[in-house]
Order: structure tokens, then sequence, then C-alpha cells
């Protein structure tokens, strides 16, 4: 089985172009960048993928992606190898989109964030853990000790 899932931002505004012929099809080239979960002294913060999406995926990507978007896409793994010039085998590998989806609001892409309706009772004390009030529980609809 050939699959992955990735969660990142795209590192560039992608290219796409379309095939020749009867039926052009959407070719929609990008990049993302992928933060790495544990992160050691002296090494990169993050991985970048190359990515291509054919179709509608890759009409999609033209019509709503640009750089900074933040997106969840699953797909396969592709050899992208090749000979270059100087005779030298180039060994790589390109990520083809089979679904996209945004992983945030329009308004966390824009640095507006989630902004609640109304203040929340629930801080954060100075030890990191939440302060909860006395007599929630009656609030809940799953109480279970009625």
């Amino acid at each position: 089985m050939n699959k992955i899932i990735l969660m990142g931002r795209l590192t560039r505004d992608p290219e796409t172009r379309y095939s020749q012929g009867e039926n052009a099809t959407a070719v929609a080239r990008f990049s993302i960048a992928v933060d790495r979960r544990f992160k050691r002294q002296g090494e990169p913060d993050a991985d970048f993928f190359n990515c291509t999406a054919f179709g509608r995926q890759g009409e999609f990507v033209e019509k709503y992606l640009k750089q900074g978007t933040k997106i969840v896409l699953t797909g396969r793994v592709q050899n992208d190898n090749y000979t270059n010039k100087n005779g030298e085998k180039v060994y790589s590998v390109r990520i083809i989109a089979e679904e996209i989806e945004f992983a945030e609001s329009k308004n966390a892409q824009g640095g507006g964030g989630f902004q609640p309706m109304s203040p929340d009772p629930i801080q954060a004390a100075d030890d990191g853990f939440l302060n909860i009030p006395n007599g929630i529980e009656e609030e809940l609809p799953f109480n279970t000790t009625n």
C-alpha cells in the first residue's frame, strides 16, 4: 500500500498548467512545509515536499490555494528519479495528491484566529493547568453524579 497523509503550509504559490489536446487536464505543482513533531538542536524544524495534483484537484489548487495556506493532503509517494546532464543519477520523490482539504479557517489564515463570542470562565492557572469553576458539573448534559 502506498498512502501518505501530510499537514503543512504551501511554501509558494502553486504553478498550474493544462495538458494539450481535446480533454485538457489541470496539472498543479506546489510544495508544502511539514513541521517535524520532534525537533532536535541543529536539525531542520520542517520537511519540504514537492506535490502534484491532477484534474479536479489541480483546478482546486489553482483556484483556492496560495503561499501560506495550511492544508491536509492525502496521496501517494512516487519516485521522481532522473539522470542529469552530467550523467549522474538524481533521486527524489514527489507526492501525488489525491485529496486536499483546508486545515484552518480563512480567518486563521489572515491572522485573525478564533475569537470566542463571550469570555471563557475557565482560565489557565500559573502552573499550566486550567482552573475549573466549582459547580460546573451541574451544567454538563452528561452529568453522571445524579
